[in-house]
């Protein structure tokens, strides 16, 4: 069955009334780098009221989708740099937001063609970090990729350095395992790109459970050297089925029920859709386990723990043009 969200009438900028769906929480978003290159559009379909969201499996079907009843905008990003000037007209407006920020460290290898250079994109880390707080910014080393040229060493060694940087700006980093065989998009733009990227080059296996084992047991040394800067600092993995909380590895949730509530705890209408009142004494989290499974988003993959959000993100809209990415067939 289906999840809805409520439902609202709006007048298009043609002057039609239509109806669409008003959700609660938007993500901004899996299918392209919103904040990156579309910041000002955001903004301006933000003034505007609604957006007109394009299915990519069914483009006949396309979704009005209403910002009236929004409380939470999820940003994930590679480079929140032209959004952050705009942060204080979304303060203004009273919409809560926190973002999901992956950095990684594929420079040599030229796996993120079109992102900004490592240098820069750490330091624009920091400053989001400074200026939302730490809580708000979580950072992500995702995929996880192996190639003829990359062993798990490698990976740790690139995080490491990453996260000495970063440790003191964010509570958690976020991992996953690069899967890219499973995506048909992927490797076509692997064999588009050919010249570049070959067998030779990049390997296309996934991770053996092995090799995820020894990721986790290099982070888990690193975690207990990151604690000591910040105590409160946590590893996670995202949608990701091996169980590895021997390790001090969690199974993430990126739409996070339990961080909204920890960071937006007096917004009413954002705490009713989460089904959560504060305790009398405290903000103790009460909500059986009945409740919190009505959250979960179908619409994911298996083993990822998100809660329901509403995506407004085009598929063959990001420039980055990441070797890896499922949502680019350019």
């Amino acid at each position: 069955m289906a999840q809805q969200w409520s439902k609202v009438a709006i007048r298009t900028d043609q002057g039609e009334i239509v109806e669409a769906i008003a959700p609660v929480i938007i993500s901004a978003s899996r299918a392209t780098d919103i904040p990156a290159f579309h910041a000002s559009w955001f903004m301006t379909q933000l003034e505007r009221g609604y957006v007109l969201w394009k299915n990519p499996f069914n483009a006949a079907a396309p979704q009005y989708v209403s910002f009236e009843k929004a409380r939470l905008i999820v940003f994930w990003t590679k480079n929140p740099k032209p959004l952050m000037p705009y942060l204080p007209l979304l303060d203004e407006k009273g919409l809560h937001y926190y973002f999901q920020y992956t950095l990684n460290d594929y420079e040599v290898e030229g796996f993120e063609p079109n992102v900004p250079k490592l240098e820069e994109r750490i330091a624009t880390f920091k400053k989001l970090s400074d200026q939302i707080g730490k809580e708000r910014v979580i950072w992500r080393f995702d995929p996880l990729l192996l190639s003829a040229k990359i062993s798990v060493a490698d990976l740790l060694e690139k995080i490491r350095c990453i996260g000495d940087e970063l440790v003191p700006s964010t509570n958690k980093l976020v991992f996953s395992f690069a899967d890219v065989l499973r995506y048909a998009s992927v490797q076509r733009n692997l064999l588009k790109r050919s010249d570049h990227f070959t067998r030779e080059n990049i390997a296309l296996s996934e991770f053996t459970v092995q090799q995820k084992i020894e990721m986790a047991q290099g982070l888990q040394s690193m975690l207990y050297e990151w604690r000591k800067v910040n105590p409160e600092f946590k590893l996670a993995t995202c949608a990701e089925d091996i169980p590895l909380e021997s390790y001090e590895v969690d199974h993430n949730k990126c739409i996070d029920d339990k961080l909204i509530i920890r960071l937006f705890p007096q917004d009413a209408p954002l705490m009713d859709f989460l089904g959560y009142q504060p305790g009398m004494f405290g903000a103790a989290d009460i909500r059986t386990e009945a409740e919190k499974k009505k959250l979960k988003d179908r619409n994911q993959r298996q083993f990822c723990g998100c809660i329901r959000s509403k995506d407004i993100g085009r598929y063959n809209t990001c420039p980055h043009l990441c070797i890896y990415c499922y949502a680019n067939s350019f």
